[in-house]
């Protein structure tokens, strides 16, 4: 009887944790299983195979995002940054080298032993030869991944992969004021893709660079450009593989991001880093006050802040090819600028580029 009495007990504690742990593996097993469908897809796009666009229902979108990946990425976070024992180091690197195809022959240093954490390893420097920057065109890739689109923004709305798109004005949030960014006198009217355009007969552009796990992770200046205003948004950290990318309609205006703004050559200029799963850490080095993946900030907000003041007129100035920030791992960088409708670029969707190689120019 009292061992009947302490079963009995044991099963009412487990059922009172049951909601909790049913979220967590439903979300999480499903999530995983939407990685394998967009580990399917991508073989069958590496073989010429054409895939038919299936967007995800509401439920689906809002069943992922129950998932704690903010809460996870955090936990990911401090795990990558504990010291590992120096004899564990080189089997550590080395399974993860694997996996993800890693080559080492282009670190600064190439010695695993020198890595004290993994967070180290993932923000592993390169070597000063490896990246040459392509001095003959306006706009260099600003770091190693993969192309998801590119091309004219048009209706207001860019293409994250082909076929799934998602809102300019969402994406890069309400406009900043023109005494900041310098912008055009563009009557109030006009659509939100008009207003950033400030030079007749320009058109605006857009690039999508994946960088998977496996990539340098530190992503640089693409042009000459003067950067005037930081956007940072809370979100979620859902995955931006391709496969997922191609199935959640909005993914980028989903998760967490950090939008620059400001204005080169030839009028609006920026670049958004947008976070993912595991990549709660993104870092600009020139902006301190930037903490990403914090819980005091909630979703569905966003925080602003102006490098522009009565000390500085100019902002940022950013020369093309230098350091302009950081991941912790993978995840995605989105160009978004206006340029002479005579830009071109040098681009294939699928294609694998390197930072330093041309996107595109006049």
């Amino acid at each position: 009887t009292d061992r009947r009495k302490f079963h009995t007990a044991s099963v009412g504690q487990v059922f009172r944790l049951r909601p909790f742990h049913v979220v967590i593996a439903t979300g999480g097993g499903y999530a995983g299983y939407r990685k394998y469908e967009g580990y399917k897809l991508e073989q069958l796009e590496k073989r010429g195979v054409e895939v038919p666009v299936k967007l995800a229902s509401e439920w689906e979108v809002a069943l992922y995002k129950s998932v704690p990946t903010r809460l996870l990425s955090r936990a990911w976070g401090r795990l990558n940054q504990v010291e590992l024992p120096t004899w564990l180091r080189k089997p550590v690197y080395s399974l993860y080298i694997w996996t993800f195809g890693v080559n080492m022959k282009e670190a600064a240093v190439e010695d695993l032993h020198h890595y004290r954490n993994l967070s180290e390893f993932f923000r592993r420097k390169l070597k000063p030869q490896a990246r040459p920057v392509c001095c003959l065109h306006s706009v260099i890739s600003p770091s190693d991944g993969k192309i998801l689109n590119f091309g004219q923004v048009k209706n207001c709305e860019v293409e994250q992969v082909k076929g799934v798109t998602y809102s300019l004005e969402s994406f890069l949030g309400p406009r900043v004021s023109r005494e900041e960014l310098r912008f055009s006198q563009a009557p109030s009217g006009n659509s939100f893709q008009k207003q950033l355009v400030t030079k007749e007969g320009n058109e605006l552009y857009h690039c999508v660079i994946y960088l998977a796990p496996g990539d340098y992770h530190c992503f640089h200046s693409p042009t000459d450009w003067r950067v005037s205003h930081r956007r940072h948004f809370p979100g979620s950290l859902m995955s931006v593989n391709p496969g997922v990318a191609r199935w959640i309609k909005e993914l980028f205006c989903h998760n967490e991001r950090v939008v620059l703004t400001g204005d080169w050559k030839h009028g609006f200029f920026s670049l958004t880093a947008v976070g993912a799963t595991n990549v709660g850490s993104i870092r600009i080095y020139f902006d301190q006050d930037l903490h990403t993946n914090s819980p005091c900030y909630s979703k569905g907000s966003y925080n602003d802040f102006s490098f522009i003041s009565n000390n500085n007129k100019e902002g940022i100035p950013m020369r093309k090819g230098e350091h302009l920030g950081e991941f912790n791992l993978g995840s995605t960088i989105v160009l978004i600028f206006e340029a002479p409708k005579d830009f071109k670029f040098q681009l294939k969707a699928g294609q694998k580029i390197r930072f330093g190689e041309a996107l595109g120019s006049l």
